[in-house]
């Protein structure tokens, strides 16, 4: 009778080695499926998407010649404004 037995062979000798081998797959195994799913998780708070899309829009500003900033948030030339008083 085997006392540290692990259930995978009666022999104690393949029974520490085919456990040894299990749990090395097994790790090595967690291990590059972890990896592989770290990477290609989606874009956490689309801040690859931002940066493309800022770009995408410098670009388009400096080829019509607008300036890259405005303190206007609306065109002021389309804003329905009260009368001064």
């Amino acid at each position: 009778q085997n006392p540290d037995y692990h259930g995978f062979s009666a022999d104690p000798e393949a029974d520490v080695l085919n456990m040894r081998a299990v749990f090395l797959a097994g790790i090595s195994v967690a291990i590059v499926l972890g990896s592989v799913f770290v990477n290609y998780l989606p874009d956490y708070g689309l801040q690859q998407w931002a940066r493309r899309e800022a770009e995408i829009q410098v670009r388009e500003r400096e080829r019509r010649g607008l300036p890259l900033l405005t303190s206007d948030y609306y065109d002021p030339k389309r804003l329905a404004l009260p009368p001064p008083e």
